[in-house]
């Protein structure tokens, strides 16, 4: 009996948090250039390299089904929705390898500076080809990998500058008042007035030495990141409990608190606020770590 052949198959996965006409050009590229059957797009319950996501698991998917459940070739997976958690991308090949040949994995340019910390990255390397989406602004250094292939995509809009508020005008109209709709209950102000706000609340509680810094494009668990100095212990949970009592009732969403008697850090999910005593502040150079990131994505620019 001749054993039948596996559907030869992309996968696409991601946040789709949310998806917009850089991630339709990344699919009609791989529909065009890549040697296979069928492209999966793959929505993620949570990145593993985030704390959140802005729309629920079950809209992502709904938007991606919108934009390319229709398309020829092309199929829309809640495998990891349904999982209820963080899948990593080897969980999700060795699931899908039981069904197709996985010839090849779909990335931003934007992945490549940290894609050796991906979990199990040794397999993923040895199993698939890198179909790499090159948005512009990113370098492509691939030394690496064992094996890849380039798509190239002009669209240099994220996710990230629709969640602020930046580039409404790259979602498709199919999605576009249900994407508004679900970023205005979420975040009522723009991301630059909510840190506005943050820092005109630590600045009239006399918090001292705040500074902001601007993560838009760097692998990091955040957008934004404030950081202030606070007098003592009574004072850094007096300035976390002004935040909450003032933007609580503006519709912002306190994901999470770690705190000890030196410092507080609060999860609003696309921005963290570090509130700490000035001797902890200087023994762990927060901000040092911080500028790294930031000049490392100036440079990948």
């Amino acid at each position: 009996m001749v054993k039948e052949k596996k559907p030869r198959v992309a996968i696409f996965g991601g946040s789709f948090d949310p998806p917009h006409k850089g991630h339709q050009a990344v699919v009609a590229q791989a529909l065009k250039k890549l040697d296979i059957d069928l492209l999966i797009v793959l929505p993620a319950y949570l990145n593993p390299f985030k704390s959140h996501s802005v729309a629920l698991p079950q809209e992502r998917l709904s938007w991606c089904e919108t934009l390319f459940g229709s398309l020829p070739n092309v199929i829309v997976s809640d495998y990891e929705i349904a999982q209820g958690r963080s899948v990593k991308s080897a969980q999700s090949i060795r699931h899908f390898q039981q069904m197709y040949d996985v010839a090849y994995l779909i990335i931003g340019a934007d992945n490549l500076a940290t894609i050796t910390k991906w979990h199990d990255f040794d397999f993923l390397n040895q199993e698939i080809v890198w179909a790499i989406a090159q948005r512009p602004g990113y370098q492509t250094d691939t030394s690496m990998l064992r094996a890849w292939v380039i798509l190239p995509v002009d669209e240099a809009v994220s996710s990230t500058q629709i969640r602020q508020g930046k580039a409404l005008d790259q979602l498709d109209k199919t999605i576009a008042a249900s994407v508004k709709k679900t970023l205005k209950e979420t975040y009522p102000m723009t991301l630059d007035e909510r840190i506005e706000t943050i820092v005109q609340i630590l600045d009239e509680k006399k918090a001292e030495e705040i500074e902001v810094f601007n993560l838009d494009g760097a692998d990091y668990i955040a957008d934004r990141v404030v950081i202030a100095n606070s007098l003592n212990l009574k004072h850094t949970q007096a300035l976390y409990d002004q935040l909450k009592e003032v933007l609580k009732p503006k519709g912002e969403s306190f994901l999470h608190a770690d705190m000890s008697d030196e410092w507080i850090v609060a999860d609003l999910g696309d921005i963290l606020i570090h509130i700490m005593i000035p001797e902890y502040r200087q023994r762990y150079s927060l901000e040092q770590f911080l500028s790294e990131l930031v000049e490392n994505q100036k440079n990948n620019a």
